[in-house]
């Protein structure tokens, strides 16, 4: 008779012993009642409390922090680069009563009259 015929007993796995539990049955039946009624993965995304992706949140909080970080180096590349009023006022994307409403707003300048 081939060995690999015979029929074999299947190993079974032990059950590991059940810990002493260090919080009290009412404490224990609260915490798996609100592990069972917890909102699922994508129910967290849809309200925003969760952050789509298969990112760990460790690694989200620092791909989060560079993105916000290089967004803000562009945007302050693009204002620096913008054109000036005077400019916009020559090429006639601008009138001058909208380049005054610019200037007035702008803290930096103070102007009393330039209609």
């Amino acid at each position: 008779m081939d060995p690999a015929s015979e029929s074999q007993t299947p190993v079974t796995k032990p059950v590991p012993a059940r810990r002493q539990s260090s919080v009290d049955d009412q404490t224990l039946k609260k915490l798996e009642d609100h592990l069972r009624d917890r909102p699922d993965k994508n129910k967290l995304v849809e309200e925003g409390i969760l952050k789509s992706g298969n990112v760990a949140p460790a690694i989200q909080a620092a791909r989060d922090e560079l993105q916000r970080s290089q967004l803000q180096d562009k945007l302050g590349q693009a204002l620096q680069n913008r054109p000036k009023p005077e400019e916009l006022v020559k090429e006639g994307i601008l009138q001058r009563m909208q380049r005054f409403i610019i200037i007035f707003h702008d803290p930096d300048i103070h102007v009393t009259h330039n209609l």
